[in-house]
């Protein structure tokens, strides 16, 4: 037999030995798995180092975090793991059945990035772990701080203690086996105007949640593309959260070179977008380091109601009440066109389309568009009253209503009589209305990112151009400096201009 056939048997034969290891890890790894209680639990924890320790912290909407302090090198460490994932999946993640009350993450101080990190913790011995409100963390903690806000876990062994200990800090009665079904700890008092602060970060998970929409059912196309960069440049102007105005700048400023306008050209049929939506996820539109995946203000007492579609609402609400009176049909085109090409439910982009297509006039005042839009929203909450009581399928906590109630806005309301067809007429006030919206989605919106430090005046007002010829007005020194520099949002002093030409008149909405 020649040597060249030798070299062949030799090598199948060691193909043969590798994958036969490699199939034994495997069955080792589901033995293990068995061993430790049946699965091996995904990672709810959050993983944090030096570099994203102090901003995830501070931006996070949790009432409390956790931090464990631990080596990856340790045995006891890797066993731990275990029991602090089994506490982690009911309040982190997009399935948590306790969202928005405590932030479980984790510190590897066996990384040399973490040195100082677990030094400013004075950690002796892994796994450590420390609880308190997440905004306190950035000082540190040593033993000699009587007047520290932050406490050392001392009975947290197992996922059972654990849990206890965290019952016993918070009043609560959670358990291990905790299912999401029904959020019992929610409250649903109306007249409190303070409850929509939390709305901020359900305003952050909506924008960032229709962006992955967009991406996952490859929306971008042709005909999309100029609506979505208005409406892009509506969140870069006038996003209630800084961060959504940055990671919306940056995406901005980079479309042209990942989705030129000659895409979709006479001579290119099929046109393979993926390597755009690839590089396009790499975008993150509010922040990568902020956890996501549960909804504060927005979240439903049932696991179906609320969410994303009252976070979009809030969204639009918010931007409404931000523009100049010079932005105002701009404003309402961009918000219309959005709605009709990326609202994935069809019943309700159809339902919106034809609302927008009833208005006549230009808007002229950034009050009338608000009040529209704040009327249209009450037309889509009274055709739905009456199909979710018939269909059974409301929130019972969080029925449907005319917005907003007296109990939370008593100037807003004339008096009450009847409609031929037997519901209720109110006679708003439309000066006190236009106040409440202001006042309910303007300052009471952002005021608990105002109180941790997070939202920071922009210094300038950023005022959108309409353009009916081209298909873009891009904020390029503004996005650029953000994108680029990753500097404060107070350099927003931008001028627009546009970066296509060529284009048809756009079909309006009006």
């Amino acid at each position: 037999m020649s040597l060249v056939h030798w070299i062949l048997i030799l090598n199948l034969w060691i193909l043969k030995a590798t994958s036969l290891q490699a199939g034994s890890r495997v069955v080792l790894r589901e033995i293990g798995r068995n061993i430790v209680g049946g699965s091996d639990p995904k990672d709810y924890a959050v993983e944090l180092n030096a570099t994203n320790f102090d901003a995830v912290l501070k931006d996070t909407p949790a009432t409390y975090a956790i931090v464990e302090f631990f080596a990856h090198w340790c045995p006891a460490c890797r066993n731990y793991k275990y029991h602090y994932e089994n506490v982690a999946k009911l309040f982190n993640g997009p399935n948590a059945v306790h969202p928005g009350i405590v932030l479980m993450t984790r510190v590897d101080c066996a990384l040399k990035i973490n040195s100082k990190l677990c030094d400013k913790f004075s950690v002796s011995h892994y796994p450590m772990l420390f609880w308190g409100p997440p905004t306190k963390f950035s000082a540190g903690w040593s033993s000699n701080q009587a007047k520290s806000k932050l406490r050392l876990i001392d009975d947290g062994q197992t996922a059972k203690r654990l849990l206890n200990w965290i019952n016993k800090q918070i009043g609560s009665s959670y358990g291990l086996e905790d299912e999401k079904f029904e959020n019992e700890h929610l409250t649903s008092n109306i007249s409190d105007p303070g409850q929509i602060a939390r709305a901020v970060y359900d305003v952050e998970e909506a924008t960032a949640a229709a962006f992955d929409i967009i991406l996952e059912h490859k929306m971008i196309k042709s005909e999309t593309r100029a609506p979505l960069i208005k409406f892009l440049q509506l969140l870069v102007a006038h996003h209630p959260s800084r961060r959504c105005r940055k990671g919306s700048a940056e995406v901005l400023v980079n479309f042209d070179d990942l989705c030129p306008l000659d895409m979709w050209s006479s001579d290119m049929h099929d046109v393979d977008t993926s390597n755009m939506i690839g590089v396009l996820r790499n975008f993150y539109i509010c922040g990568k380091d902020v956890p996501r995946g549960y909804w504060m203000f927005c979240r439903g007492s049932k696991n179906d109601t609320r969410g994303f579609s009252c976070g979009l609402w809030v969204l639009m609400h918010s931007l409404s009440v931000r523009i100049e009176d010079g932005e105002s049909q701009t404003a309402f085109i961009s918000i219309c066109d959005f709605i009709h090409n990326f609202f994935i439910c069809q019943e309700c982009r159809q339902h919106f389309y034809e609302m927008c297509s009833s208005v006549k006039s230009p808007f002229t005042k950034a009050r009338d568009f608000a009040l529209w839009l704040w009327s249209a929203h009450n037309e889509v909450n009274e055709r739905l009253i009456k199909e979710e009581a018939s269909l059974k399928t409301g929130d019972p906590k969080f029925p449907k209503i005319i917005w907003p109630p007296k109990q939370l806005c008593p100037s807003c309301h004339h008096s009450r009589g009847t409609k031929d067809k037997g519901g209720s007429q109110i006679d708003w006030k439309r000066d006190e209305v236009f106040k409440f919206l202001i006042s309910y989605y303007g300052n009471t919106l952002v005021s608990l990112y105002k109180e941790k430090g997070l939202l920071v005046g922009d210094g300038t007002s950023v005022i959108l151009e309409d353009s009916s010829t081209n298909a873009v007005v891009v904020p390029v020194g503004a996005a650029l400096a953000i994108a680029l520099a990753s500097c404060a949002f107070g350099a927003l002093a931008c001028y627009w201009r546009s970066q296509q030409k060529n284009r048809k008149p756009r079909r309006s909405w009006s």
